[in-house]
């Protein structure tokens, strides 16, 4: 029983660190990236719905997004919710497809975007800490002798460590590759 704790919450911390680097994705370094999309929603016929289910996004230059759009009918609605998704990207609708030139990052935004990815790791770090006390509130539920509870705590502080020195290592590829020009 004691085991299955110290499994879920490997799994729960691998979890965290997954969605850490799904959020680290969104966060764009000066090239196409089609997932830099991902969190964008259109307005379909009065349904919000993600636009990756309503076009295909492809990269066709180093810098350049193209949206094909299903149903040419949309295009405007996909246009116009790019344009609000604050990712600070220009839309160019040509009636049939989008496309989006990535801009040159400035030094300013290099810092910014470093600013937020540092803030997403920290995120990361407190989920890992949460999953931490809720470890240990379970490990004491068990009431387990006090040397096995103390030696299985010490195994949950150690899983932390290593999790935490996962982020940190996630942060430094990622701020890398944000100051890399």
């Amino acid at each position: 029983m004691d085991f299955d704790v110290i499994k879920e919450t490997e799994e729960k911390m691998k979890k965290a660190v997954e969605a850490m680097e799904k959020r680290f994705q969104t966060v764009r370094a000066g090239r196409a990236n089609p997932s830099s999309l991902d969190g964008v929603m259109v307005n379909y016929y009065g349904v919000m719905t993600p636009l990756k289910q309503l076009a295909t996004i492809s990269v066709p230059e180093a810098r350049q997004l193209l949206i094909k759009p299903f149903d040419r009918s949309c295009l405007s609605a996909i246009e116009k919710a790019i344009f609000e998704s604050n990712l600070g990207y220009t839309p160019g609708n040509d009636g049939e497809t989008i496309r989006i030139v990535i801009p040159m990052l400035t030094e300013d935004r290099r810092k910014e975007l470093v600013k937020q990815v540092k803030a997403m790791s920290e995120d990361g770090k407190v989920s890992i800490r949460n999953i931490r006390h809720d470890a240990l509130e379970d490990l004491e539920l068990l009431e387990l002798p006090e040397d096995v509870e103390k030696s299985k705590s010490n195994e949950i502080q150690n899983l932390v460590n290593e999790y935490n020195k996962i982020i940190d290592e996630k942060l430094k590829e990622k701020n890398e590759e944000l100051l890399t020009v």
